[in-house]
């Protein structure tokens, strides 16, 4: 992963510890997961059990993380550093 963005030097780590917020941006993600899994069992199974939960849930997510991952991180930096539009329209920073 590059340290700034090659369009316009914003750093992608502003401090350390930065992204731990994300961590909670991703954990609503996979609750979100969760439910949808669970509805869309109840909606085929007619006995929907731990183990078949659990699996379902695990494979999804697993299946998931890269993107998840990513999406979080990009939600909360977007938060705190707002988006400037495509390179062709963003005069370049100069980082130190």
């Amino acid at each position: 992963m590059h340290r700034n963005c090659p369009c316009c030097g914003q750093a992608y780590e502003p401090e350390p510890g930065y992204y731990y917020g994300a961590m909670y941006v991703s954990f609503g993600f996979n609750v979100a997961i969760f439910l949808v899994s669970l509805f869309i069992l109840y909606q085929f199974v007619s006995e929907v059990t731990m183990a078949m939960m659990m699996g379902i849930v695990g494979v999804v997510v697993i299946g998931f993380l890269p993107i998840i991952f990513r999406l979080s991180r990009v939600l909360w930096i977007n938060i705190f550093i707002r988006y400037e539009g495509p390179c062709s329209h963003i005069p370049k920073k100069v980082h130190a």
